[in-house]
């Protein structure tokens, strides 16, 4: 293992309590148990030496690999193909349910379809981040690798004795490596647990099948609730499974990505850990889950919401930018020396240091997603208004101030306008809801800070002489967080000073449809190096263009932006200059805004005929 694949040279799979990812050449080289936010057990995508591996890929062999996922479902086909044979590795993990558990299954299902292929099966576990040591049990029907934390359980599938006779077996650096000859219509297979209370045995070719056919039903049955009849039908679909991967089903909470320390930049420091539920991210869902119909999975969010509403209050303290999946706070900043990281992207970085920041946007993304709920009937508990009405009393008496904004920079705070656009759309939405609702609350005070927020954002957050909203109060650069404005429903998209704006947006942030956050180099964000395009903003820039009654340019852009995923239709966070994926990956960000924007667009497009 010489070198890293690319960021988009992955399949995710999970089982909605954790998930891994397998690259095109058969490796599995992420992977953490018992939860998303737990240490990892195969980690090489940030060391390929220390993190630990699982690779099933063609032996001494020259061969071209594609992937795809089986329709309608996150099982993944990797197919190799070489002048001798045709062989495909099936990778999947069986849904995990509902309760938490340390038990987790993979599933590598390997059979050659054509010819004859060789193929080597090597497996190196590197538990808790490749700190810890374990040791390595031989069994007849696998093996055991035992950590201080976790065991890894290899069972091996009985479809060939040449496959479970380990007669090519080898064991090096406190992993095993089997080497395999299959012909057409041989297969072979491992099922690999973790922390299972059973020794190794011998899994039948009809109880994996069976494994398969549940899994495929599952998610089927899933997406056939959706509701989604428009253009762009697939990746809209994609994107829908794929948040379904990135949640953790016991508590509803949806993770910002699976992976962390994947870079912004290879080489940069922008290295971040994106395996918990930011409130943000999670409210952004219940747009996209509503606009297809998932109504059970808004509703798990509401609820996580209101849990974290009553910890907050109860506390005496406003709502966290991000919690972990459980819903704990706990999310200390850790860096990983002994890691070289992706591409030697140093430094590695556990936990977010960023989850005490002030964002002050969160609210209005909060009451945003609560206030489409309501209207999809899906209303709150008594005690969840209760615990919102108090957050809102909180944010009246604490908007006016510099906080750390939504791209949480580690240059200090400003007043960014966002926050204070975002601190209008929590006010406004608390206050109609209370109307149309009959829901007690301080609405005289509510409506008139509201009023406040949007003078001050007319006065303070347009700069005259860039004649756009920008960034901050103290500076004239641009953001593109701010695209939001007119569908929010803060300013119409046909008012002069919107219009200037997104002129500028079009002159500055654009590069041929993709969209940078901001200009680094323009203001001082406390981090070094350079960012790419985000994928996120692209999407927003083409809803705004939509409703500023640019549809052609709308449609291209979107249509555009489609080119940019990977082979399976997932986005990480960012898009590199020369259109490669960058950032954690895949992001929900990213899939999130997709749906919502493919769902908007389809809708004007209609409209207009």
């Amino acid at each position: 293992m010489d070198s890293y694949p690319a960021v988009e040279d992955h399949g995710l799979i999970g089982d909605l309590q954790t998930a891994a990812l397998v690259t095109k050449d058969g490796m599995l080289d992420w992977f953490c148990a018992p939860r998303f936010d737990s240490p990892s057990v195969f980690g090489s995508l940030l060391d390929r030496h220390r993190g630990g591996f699982f690779q099933v890929t063609p032996d001494g062999v020259d061969y071209t690999s594609k992937q795809l996922y089986l329709p309608g479902t996150p099982i993944l086909i990797t197919r190799f193909l070489s002048t001798d044979g045709v062989g495909e590795l099936v990778d999947f993990m069986p849904v995990a349910g509902d309760r938490a558990t340390s038990q987790h299954r993979l599933v590598r299902m390997l059979r050659v379809v054509r010819g004859t292929m060789r193929f080597r099966v090597d497996c190196r576990p590197g538990f808790n981040y490749g700190r810890d040591r374990h040791e390595l049990e031989r069994h007849p029907d696998g093996m055991i690798f035992r950590s201080a934390g976790l065991s890894l359980t290899l069972n091996v599938v009985r479809y060939a004795d040449r496959l479970t006779g380990m007669a090519e077996r080898r064991e090096t650096d406190g992993g095993v490596c089997v080497v395999v000859t299959l012909r057409e219509g041989e297969a072979g297979g491992v099922v690999v647990e973790t922390d299972s209370p059973q020794p190794p045995r011998p899994y039948s070719p009809e109880e994996t099948r069976e494994l398969l056919e549940q899994t495929r039903d599952f998610w089927r049955r899933w997406l056939g609730r959706s509701c989604y009849r428009g253009r762009w039908r697939e990746m809209v679909e994609r994107s829908a499974m794929t948040l379904k991967l990135m949640t953790y089903a016991p508590t509803g909470a949806l993770i910002a990505a699976p992976t962390a320390g994947l870079p912004e930049r290879v080489g940069g420091q922008r290295n971040w850990d994106y395996r918990y539920t930011w409130i943000r991210d999670a409210s952004f869902s219940v747009h996209a889950l509503l606009s297809l119909g998932f109504t059970e999975e808004a509703w798990n969010y509401l609820q996580w919401v209101e849990d974290r509403m009553r910890d907050a209050r109860s506390g005496g303290v406003p709502l966290q930018i991000m919690y972990r999946v459980d819903g704990s706070p706990d999310i200390a900043e850790e860096v990983l020396d002994h890691l070289e990281g992706y591409r030697g992207s140093a430094p590695v970085r556990i936990g977010n240091g960023a989850a005490n920041q002030l964002q002050l946007d969160i609210y209005g993304e909060m009451l945003n997603s609560l206030h489409l709920a309501y209207d999809h009937g899906l209303e709150g508990s008594h005690a969840g208004w209760r615990d919102l009405a108090g957050l809102m009393d909180w944010l009246c008496a604490h908007w006016d101030q510099p906080e750390d904004g939504i791209w949480e920079t580690r240059a200090g705070r400003r007043d960014f306008t966002y926050g204070r656009l975002m601190s209008w759309v929590a006010l406004d939405r608390a206050v109609r809801l209370a109307h149309r609702h009959g829901r007690p609350g301080d609405i005289v005070r509510w409506t008139e800070t509201r009023n406040q927020i949007y003078e001050q954002i007319m006065a303070s957050g347009y700069h005259p002489g860039r004649r756009a909203f920008v960034q901050h109060y103290a500076t004239d650069t641009l953001d593109a967080s701010l695209l939001a404005m007119p569908s929010l429903g803060f300013v119409a998209p046909t008012d002069p000073m919107w219009q200037s704006t997104l002129r500028a947006i079009d002159g500055e942030l654009v590069s041929d449809s993709l969209v940078y956050r901001y200009d680094p180099g323009a203001t001082a964000d406390g981090l070094a190096g350079e960012e790419s395009t985000f994928t996120m903003c692209t999407f927003w820039y083409v809803q705004a263009l939509a409703e500023a009654g640019r549809l052609d340019d709308a449609q291209l852009t979107f249509e555009k932006m489609l080119t940019y995923s990977s082979q399976l239709g997932l986005y990480a966070e960012e898009i590199t200059p020369a259109g490669e994926q960058a950032g954690n990956f895949p992001q929900a960000f990213s899939h999130l805004s997709l749906i919502s924007t493919a769902a908007n667009l389809d809708r004007l497009l209609d409209a207009a005929g």
